[in-house]
């Protein structure tokens, strides 16, 4: 039974069901070498449903983030400029400003200058 562990290998199967669809992990299986294992995904696939392509891979050739590594992945907070919601204050304190330049003491002022003219 050991040598058979050794004699098998785990892979990983995925598909996308369309040409412009995504891939998704499927199942694993165990086979003996690359081509048994692609062999062993289409007949599975063929007698459930159609697909665009079906991609297989060693398992050990998967490498996953270490506990440190996912760390870095954490969104840095001091990002908020990047966010259009951040400039929502200005079309009110653009209005505030032109309410300020044109109110009604300021146009009255201009029949003043006109009349000294």
């Amino acid at each position: 039974m050991s040598g058979d562990k050794r004699f098998y290998q785990e892979f990983e199967v995925f598909s996308k069901r369309a040409d412009g669809g995504v891939m998704q992990h499927q199942f694993s299986l165990l086979a003996p070498n690359h081509e048994l294992a692609m062999i062993m995904a289409q007949e599975n696939f063929m007698r459930r449903e159609p697909v665009a392509d079906i991609w297989v891979v060693k398992r050990s050739d998967v490498r996953m983030m270490t506990p440190d590594e996912r760390g870095t992945l954490q969104r840095l907070d001091n990002k908020d400029y990047r966010n259009a919601k951040g400039y929502g204050y200005l079309k009110k304190k653009w209005r505030q400003y032109e309410q300020e330049m044109l109110d009604e003491k300021e146009i009255m002022s201009w029949g003043e200058l006109v009349k000294k003219k």
